[in-house]
Parts: structure tokens; C-alpha cells; sequence
């Protein structure tokens, strides 16, 4: 799906900074939605002086007027007059007559965007939001309506002076951020809750504030219910009176509520504030738990990995102490295919999510190759080319190990007793991994590989665990080539990733 940066990149001329600021604006458009009872959509000037929408908002609380995103559409004729007005002036621009569209009848209100920029000058008209509102919409004449239009004209009107969003503050965007439908506070210059959504008053009931919040200074109402604690947020006043853009969370008496302010201007000066309010408790519980699983899955990851590196280590005395060389051989060869198992779990226990950088766990693997080198009077000289890449854990096991068995054996067969190169190459594309084992020993005996116990464990890895293909054969000049192809997008099919939490 084309994005706002990438539309307005190639359809328009807008610069870096505009479209940075739509970006921001974008995060709201939600928000702006949802108090003005109606659809939003962001508009910007084609470079064939016509007008793109990028962006589109359905309000939360009321019927869409549109059945599909309007997103990459160019404008209709029948609005061409409103929006081109809208663009050289700072008022809003409204319908006199009701617009059409797919034969619904709406109102259509035009307001343009300008920015701000560091030095506070303010550069613009350069885009334009349309409001598109049913005519048969009765919500504004509740007074739950009226606030909300009222508080998306405010809105409005500073996006026209560039004041709004303001850079740096906290957005819509983040998660758990609260929409006009959670709660609503409208703050008065003097502090006083001018208005309190049902939802606000409900929220607040649950922290043990009783009374009416209208009418109240808002920042000792939340006072009131923070009161006792002494890790209270000193900001948190300041937004409670909305003198400042930002957002916070409060916990107390069991719940957490999420606040966020946004100061309101009118000509240059504060008038009042909004506060969005969000009771985020149940949002909070499930990241918590997330956090709680993740840290449990890791340090299983950790434990696999102590195990299997005591395992290692009990093998590797065993092979020590046995008699014949067939045994230390044997036990040898078991020893280094649980290390490996052991370095893809010491890689996951380190991470947040299920995902291995290979590339940290192939060098590991090289380093079991120079071990086997040095038992056989081998000197080995690893080379490396291209990069694995991320792999999710159930695919990077079963590659480790078949890389292990397939360098370890290269240097205990082809290179036993003399000195010699191991080139490893990956490519990577969107659909595939390709990764080529390249020697230069005495190359396969007879030409042809063996079906031994190492070829057949390294034949079930990547054919059967990994749905791939491995081949080996001769390299001119001496050596052995193995090349083995892994289908990723069979394994984008197959895995899952864990989420990623972010509180």
C-alpha cells in the first residue's frame, strides 16, 4: 500500500519539512476524526495542479460517508472551488450546499495546513483537510457533540495558524494513546473542567473520585486521586491544566489511566487545554504478562543452553578417557553437534524475540571448526562472504548444525594433516537462502559423497526440517563444493514471531 511520504514524493512538490509535518499531522487525523463527527482526508497539490488525497481518517464514533479509503484518489471537480479556497486562506471554507459523493449527501468543510518551523515562522498554506459530515447527523445537537465539534474546531483552526501538532509532544500514535471516545476534558485558561465526557467521569469513579468533575479544577482532581504517592510525575500538573503537549500515565488504587494534554489557542494566545483520557490498566496487564513470557522463554533459552554445554562437556571428557579411536571419534562428532544446538540458544537467550542474527552464530560455528582442526594437525583458514541474515530460532538450529557437520567434516577429511582454505558464501534474496561450502582438500573419494551418518543427519536437516536441497560434488582444482538452497518464503509462511512489546 503506498504511503503518505511515498504519494507526496512523487506527485507533488512538496519539501523534507512538509512532508515531515504531515507525517506528524497524520497521527492525529484519527483524533480529528472522531471530534468532528465525520470523515477526515488529507489533501495535497499534484505537480498538474490538482489535489491527492494521502491520507484518511473514519470517525470512531459515527457512520463513514465513504465505503473505501479514499487514499491515491485525486479530487473531485465538484470540490475543486472549496479546496483551492481553502488553500489561500487561514478561515475554515464551508459548503453552502450539501457535496455529493457515491449519491450520499454530506457537508464538506475545507481547512488549510501551514507549519512552524524551528525559529517559529510560520510557511504555508501547502496541503488541505476536507471534513466530511453527514447531513442527517443529529449527534451535534447533544452536548456531547457539540463539545466534540467545538474542541475539532479549536484543533483545526491552530493546524491553519501551524500550531498544531506540535513538534515533539506526545502523539496518537503511540500505543495505548487515548481517542476522543475514551475521555475528554475541556480546560477553561483558569484550570476548571469546562466539560467531562461520560467516559472521563467513569474513569475517574474508579480511581475514588466521587464527585462531579465539571466545574472542578482538574489538576486537584487529579491530585486528589494521585495523593499518597511520591513518585508523581511533576509535569503531571501541567498537563492536568493543559498548559503543555504531552502525555503521562498515573497509577494508583489499581488502575492505570493514561493522560494526555493538548494545548488550545485561538489567535496567538492560550485559551484552555484538552486532556484525553484512557483507562490503560487491561493494555497494561497484557504487556506485563507479554514482558513476563518473554523473560521465561529467555532464560529457558538459558538453561537449554547450560545443559547442553554440560552435555558437550561430559562428552568431551568421555572421548578423552575412551581406549579406541573410533570412540573418540564418535563421541567427538557428538560433542560438537550439541555445541552448536548450544550456541543458537546461548543467541536467543541474549534477544526479545525468537529471531537469531545467523551471521553472530555461524562465527561461532567456525570457531568448533578450528577445534576440530587442532586435533588433527590441520591448519584452517575460514573465509566468509555475504550475510545470513535474521532467522527464526526453529530454522537457525537445524542450519547450524548441518553447517557444523559440513565445515567440521571438510576439515577432517578434505584438509586432515595439512594446511588449507574453508570459503563459505550466502546469498540472500527475498524468496531464498543459498549457501555454498567451498574446500580445498583432497575432494570427495571416488567423486561422489558417502552415506554416512553425518551426510544423513545433514540430508534430514535441510531437506526434511528446513524443505530445501543440498548438493555436493567436486571443485576444479581439488576440493569439495556444497551448496545448499533454503525456500524463505516458505519459512515466512511457517514462523511466527513473538511480539515485541514496547511500554
Amino acid at each position: 500500500m503506498a504511503t503518505l511520504r511515498s504519494l507526496a514524493t512523487k506527485y507533488s512538490s512538496l519539501d523534507e519539512e512538509e512532508i515531515e509535518w504531515l507525517e506528524l499531522l497524520t497521527l492525529d487525523l484519527r483524533l480529528l476524526a472522531d471530534l468532528a463527527l465525520g470523515d477526515v482526508v488529507l489533501w495535497v497539490p499534484t505537480s498538474d495542479e490538482n489535489y491527492l488525497a494521502i491520507a484518511h481518517s473514519r470517525p470512531a464514533g459515527s457512520v463513514t460517508l465513504f465505503y473505501r479509503d479514499v487514499i491515491g484518489d485525486l479530487l473531485r471537480a465538484d470540490w475543486r472551488e472549496l479546496v483551492d479556497e481553502a488553500m489561500t486562506s487561514t478561515n475554515p471554507i464551508v459548503s453552502t450546499s450539501p457535496a455529493w459523493y457515491e449519491e450520499n449527501p454530506m457537508r464538506l468543510a475545507a481547512f488549510s495546513v501551514s507549519r512552524t518551523d524551528a525559529e517559529g515562522e510560520v510557511h504555508g498554506p501547502f496541503a488541505v483537510i476536507t471534513v466530511h459530515t453527514s447531513v442527517a447527523d443529529t449527534q451535534p445537537a447533544s452536548r456531547i457533540g457539540a463539545a466534540f465539534r467545538e474542541v475539532a474546531a479549536d484543533l483545526l483552526g491552530m493546524i491553519q495558524k501551524g500550531m498544531f501538532p506540535v513538534p515533539g509532544s506526545s502523539r496518537g500514535g503511540e500505543q495505548g494513546a487515548p481517542r476522543a471516545a475514551d475521555g475528554l476534558v475541556r480546560i477553561n485558561l483558569d484550570g476548571v473542567a469546562t466539560f467531562a465526557s461520560p467516559n472521563t467521569q467513569t474513569t475517574f469513579s474508579a480511581l475514588g473520585f466521587r464527585d462531579e468533575i465539571e466545574g472542578e479544577n482538574f489538576s486537584e482532581v487529579v491530585a486528589d486521586v494521585v495523593k499518597g504517592q511520591f513518585d508523581t510525575n511533576e509535569s503531571l500538573p501541567l498537563i492536568a491544566q493543559g498548559k503543555i503537549a504531552k502525555r503521562t500515565e498515573i497509577d494508583t488504587n489499581g488502575h492505570t489511566i493514561t493522560l494526555r494534554s493538548i494545548p488550545v489557542f485561538r489567535d496567538g494566545a492560550r485559551v484552555g487545554g484538552i486532556v484525553l483520557t484512557r483507562d490503560v490498566t487491561e493494555l497494561r496487564q497484557q504487556a506485563q504478562e507479554l514482558i513476563t513470557k518473554d523473560a521465561t522463554i529467555r532464560e529457558i533459552h538459558h538453561r537449554v543452553k547450560n545443559n547442553l554445554q554440560t552435555v558437550a562437556s561430559l562428552l568431551r571428557v568421555q572421548a578423552r578417557r575412551a581406549r579406541s579411536e573410533e570412540a573418540k571419534q564418535v563421541l567427538g562428532q557428538a560433542m560438537r553437534r550439541v555445541a552448536a544446538i548450544a550456541v543458537v540458544h546461548d543467541t536467543l537467550s541474549a534477544g526479545l524475540s525468537q529471531i537469531v542474527d545467523f551471521d553472530k552464530v555461524f562465527d561461532r560455528v567456525i570457531g568448533l571448526a578450528a577445534e576440530v582442526a587442532s586435533l588433527h594437525n590441520t591448519t584452517v583458514h575460514p573465509h566468509k562472504e555475504g550475510e545470513f541474515g535474521e532467522l527464526p530460532s526453529e530454522y537457525a538450529t537445524p542450519l547450524a548444525l548441518a553447517l557444523t557437520e559440513i565445515v567440521t567434516n571438510a576439515v577432517e577429511h578434505g584438509l586432515a594433516g595439512r594446511e588449507g582454505e574453508v570459503f563459505v558464501t550466502a546469498r540472500r534474496t527475498d524468496e531464498q537462502l543459498t549457501v555454498e561450502v567451498v574446500d580445498t582438500g583432497t575432494g570427495l573419494p571416488g567423486g561422489t559423497v558417502g552415506d554416512g551418518l553425518g551426510t544423513q543427519i545433514v540430508r534430514t536437516l535441510i531437506e526434511g526440517e528446513l524443505g530445501g536441497s543440498i548438493t555436493w560434488g567436486p571443485e576444479p582444482g581439488g576440493g569439495t563444493r556444497v551448496s545448499i538452497q533454503v525456500p524463505l518464503h516458505w519459512i515466512s509462511t511457517q514462523t511466527r514471531e513473538i511480539p515485541r512489546v514496547t511500554v
